[in-house]
């Protein structure tokens, strides 16, 4: 599965368009974004997308300098487990 990044969004959509996973992050500020929605189909759910979601998401905010708030319960919960990238969380 490849996740395409655009402006606020990393997402993956089949060979026929439909969305299959999708994390937004729009910004907020000029270095912060908000990380508010975590979607995975449930045709891929237990097979750690939504983690790779978030790997991406981080590779991004490092890349562009950003620090992220996250109203997504799933981001919130994700960063709790990888404390490594709390450096990324605007505090």
């Amino acid at each position: 599965m490849e996740l395409r990044y655009t402006s606020g969004r990393i997402f993956a959509e089949d060979e026929t368009g439909k969305l299959l996973a999708e994390i937004t992050f729009p910004k907020i500020s000029e270095n912060v974004v908000e990380i508010n929605h975590t979607f995975v189909d449930g045709s891929l759910r237990g097979q750690g997308v939504a983690g790779k979601l978030m790997e991406k998401t981080v590779q991004v905010l490092k890349n562009l300098d950003q620090k992220a708030v996250c109203s997504c319960s799933y981001a919130q919960a994700w960063f709790l487990k990888h404390p490594e990238y709390s450096d990324l969380l605007e505090k």
